[in-house]
């Protein structure tokens, strides 16, 4: 039993192989297309080449359900068109013992995107748009097409990049409004950095122009430097130029919590936490639909078809994903049902055809 195991092992982690390097093949040569479309002077070919191999392991993990999904299906399929499963299932081998040995190989695809999406893409997607943003937008002022918008207490502040580590700012407008939303005070720093003191620790501003917004009179100051004591640390501004649903679970919920302390929209930092706490499952549940239909309605296709059906689970998979997502900001039901709904009913509809197959 144990080599049949291994048999099977062998045969669905081959073909996830061969999903992963294609799909991911295809991944990289159409982000690369679209990177060289930004390249510049300040954003060469190679640097945008550099962008897009930092942010492969990001679509690595992305694209694992769909991998574990594929691979499931067209590696028992595989066994299928050569009557091995028939074989076994004549031998006594129950279909459940066979699923069993699928989601060996299933489980170290879940534990290899708990690794990929906790500790290796975050940094490496940090440091890739970090990069990217210092490249193309520097000390410039505003620029609506890049770097991040924050509230902060009574200031609405604008940065054009942060560098790698979260230490050092660049292009930092900042606009201060009193409690009648009146803007009273707009300033443009060139670059910033963050000054360690204990409990006081600030942000020391280089080349500040300032504009105060007085009651009949604009007046204007320029500084060399200044000080900027706020509650926004590194660590939190790290993160801020990556998207919610490419950072880690742990500074999604640092984000959350942010956010949710400013009085700010949090949901969508908690949609994206749960999103991504619970991509094992998703995993799960998809090999457990491409198992029961192997069992099941394609049992004589072609590897064609398997494909075909393949592309089409995890596109319906996705649609609903993002239909799910956000109605849940829309109409404010609990993000955790907005991200469990898609996975339990793939899971649901496995083990339903499971049951069936005879």
């Amino acid at each position: 039993m144990k080599r049949l195991d291994r048999h099977i092992r062998k045969t669905v982690i081959m073909a996830m192989l061969v999903v992963i390097a294609l799909i991911v093949s295809l991944d990289i040569i159409f982000a690369l297309i679209d990177e060289l479309e930004e390249a510049d002077g300040g954003y060469s070919v190679s640097k945008a080449l550099l962008f897009v191999l930092l942010t492969t392991p990001t679509s690595i993990y992305e694209l694992l359900p769909f991998t574990a999904l594929g691979g499931a299906l067209i590696g028992l399929g595989i066994l299928a068109g050569a009557n091995e499963l028939i074989v076994m299932q004549s031998s006594g081998i129950s279909n459940w013992r066979i699923v069993s040995a699928v989601l060996q190989p299933t489980a170290a695809i879940m534990i290899l995107g708990l690794v990929l999406g906790e500790f290796v893409a975050p940094p490496l997607e940090q440091i890739a748009n970090s990069n990217k943003a210092v490249q193309l937008s520097g000390t410039e002022s505003i620029n609506s097409e890049r770097g991040i918008w924050r509230k902060i207490g009574n200031e609405f502040i604008h940065i054009n990049a942060i560098a790698p580590g979260g230490r050092e700012l660049f292009g930092l407008s900042r606009y201060l409004v009193d409690a009648n939303r009146r803007l009273r005070r707009a300033s443009f720093a060139e670059s910033a950095q963050y000054q360690e003191a204990g409990a006081a620790s600030y942000w020391l501003l280089d080349n500040v122009k300032s504009s105060y917004l007085e009651e009949s009179s604009v007046r204007t100051e320029v500084a060399d430097s200044e000080e900027w004591a706020v509650q926004l640390s590194p660590e939190l501004l790290s993160v801020l130029l990556v998207d919610p649903d490419r950072q880690s679970v742990s500074g999604l919920y640092r984000l959350a919590n942010f956010f949710e302390q400013q009085g700010l929209e949090s949901a969508r930092y908690f949609l994206a936490f749960w999103k991504k706490l619970l991509q094992p499952l998703a995993t799960l549940a998809l090999v457990v639909l491409a198992v029961s239909f192997v069992f099941g309605p394609l049992r004589e296709a072609t590897m064609g078809y398997r494909v075909f059906i393949a592309l089409g689970i995890g596109l319906a998979f996705t649609i609903l994903q993002r239909m799910m997502e956000p109605a849940s900001l829309i109409y404010g039901f609990s993000p955790i049902l907005a991200v469990l709904f898609p996975i339990a009913l793939a899971a649901s509809m496995g083990i339903l055809l499971m049951r069936r197959v005879r």
